[in-house]
């Protein structure tokens, strides 16, 4: 029986091993998607508790606390003390046994910490009082030295265009050797199916661009003055967060016609917001391509499925799901035209439902165009996705698909600077994989050979992803 999460762990043969330890292991990180918050970095925030750096904002967690039975004051509630909370999660530890929770749970006490315990509920006041010390003393556990620690060389946040990016010029002017660069997340600028808060957020975008917005040209005109000053400030990057693709027929006269509408207020209909988001998704990508940056796409997620706990909670915390939305012919359609017309940049796709595995791993052929190694790519498995069983599913299914050597490899898509272990456990299962390939004797490991794995290996866990983005 092997130990739990030695020094070997998920590296089940020699070549696996010697890929990870040799190869993968002490590589910088490049991070080029998460949520951090940027003051935090800013301000080099001291975290009071292990509870508010681990628990706070962590809705995979909650949801597993949820369904064990937690009460939800100790995931969310504000008259429960931090002690308490960190209680009911190490009740709830346990119970995680074959949830990647299990995992990233005892990863990130140990490579942070140094903790290698086991959470449970006898354990718990220990670990507790031992990570709290920690916090309120070591400087390698606050957000500057957790990025030196994981050797983070740089990290993209998630920004909305009315953003000031306040925090990233005093980052930016700062001591940090990591660079942190923002990232353009427009969702909100094409959700116009709330007409009050569409407008209230035209408003912002108006005082933002220090314009008057009276018709659509204007909104794109002031959008534009945003990714303008995005690019000066550092940002090669747009994300967005969709629920599926947008490629309906429009024409401007229509476009005008329905921001008009939704701008005096009137509700939209279905048709006329599945037109409009088709319009804003071209227009921003027309945008990144002329800025020469890289779009990326997050679908498929149902968002705050429960209308209880989203009045009570709001979003993001915790009651999302996965789509079932059949968008392949949207997405090829949304790409053909773009590339029809010259305006395809790099792009990277990122699917939520694993029914769509395939599906993506093909699109992405269809519009590769020889200017860049891997142009097109499918991105890491994400959110539901980025455990071991859908690692090795998306790794799989690349490998037979497309080309796995050109992959840009992962991410942490994470609120948490505890969530950089992510990077390590996605590079032990990829060796894992490959490693077992060398060991059934499917892939040759002598020669010219044996170098093209292991410069893989390397290309997927940094080089790929430095030479792509090119920050």
């Amino acid at each position: 029986m092997k130990q739990f999460m030695d020094g070997d762990f998920l590296l089940q043969n020699a070549t696996a091993r010697h890929l990870y330890h040799d190869h993968a292991e002490q590589l910088p990180i490049i991070d080029y998607h998460c949520h951090l918050v940027p003051q935090q970095v800013a301000e080099n925030k001291r975290f009071r508790s292990i509870t508010e750096v681990w628990l706070g904002g962590d809705h995979y967690k909650w949801r597993a606390m949820r369904s064990n039975g937690v009460d939800e004051r100790y995931c969310t509630g504000k008259d429960t003390s931090d002690w308490e909370k960190f209680e009911k999660w190490a009740e709830t530890v346990p119970y995680t046994l074959r949830n990647p929770l299990y995992h990233w749970t005892h990863l990130e006490l140990k490579t942070a910490f140094g903790i290698t315990k086991t959470l449970n509920p006898q354990t718990a006041r220990e670990i507790y009082d031992e990570c709290n010390d920690k916090l309120a003393n070591d400087p390698s556990l606050t957000p500057w030295g957790l990025l030196a620690k994981y050797k983070v060389e740089t990290v993209c946040t998630t920004d909305d265009p009315v953003d000031d990016l306040h925090y990233h010029a005093i980052v930016a002017k700062s001591d940090l050797k990591t660079r942190m660069l923002p990232a353009w997340r427009p969702d909100k600028a094409m959700s116009p199916e709330n007409p009050t808060a569409f407008r209230s957020y035209v408003e912002q975008l108006a005082k933002a661009a220090g314009q008057d917005i009276n018709n659509f040209n204007d909104y794109v005109d002031a959008l534009q003055k945003r990714h303008d000053f995005f690019h000066a400030m550092g940002s090669r990057l747009s994300d967005h967060g969709i629920e599926q693709f947008y490629a309906e027929d429009y024409t401007d006269s229509e476009i005008n016609a329905i921001f008009d509408k939704v701008y005096g207020g009137k509700a939209l209909t279905d048709e006329e917001v599945r037109k409009f988001k088709s319009a804003m998704l071209y227009v921003f990508a027309v945008q990144d391509y002329q800025s020469g940056w890289t779009q990326q796409y997050h679908y498929g997620a149902i968002r705050n499925n429960n209308t209880r706990m989203f009045r009570q909670l709001g979003p993001d915390t915790g009651f999302d799901s996965i789509g079932e939305t059949l968008t392949a012919k949207q997405c090829a359609k949304f790409l053909d035209r773009l590339d029809l017309e010259g305006h395809l940049t790099k792009t990277i796709l990122y699917n939520l439902n694993p029914s769509a595995n395939e599906m993506i791993a093909t699109m992405i052929g269809n519009f590769q165009d020889g200017s860049v190694p891997g142009k097109i790519q499918w991105g890491s498995g994400w959110w539901f996705l980025d455990q071991k069983d859908g690692i090795q599913k998306q790794l799989n299914a690349l490998s037979l698909l497309g080309l796995l050597s050109r992959f840009v490899g992962m991410l942490t898509d994470s609120r948490s600077f505890l969530s950089y272990p992510r990077h390590e456990y996605f590079r032990r299962i990829l060796c894992n994989v490959v490693g077992t390939d060398v060991e059934n004797g499917e892939i040759p490991f002598t020669g010219y050979e044996k170098e093209r794995v292991e410069k893989m290996i390397e290309d997927i866990s940094y080089y790929n992803a430095k030479n792509y983005f090119n920050f």
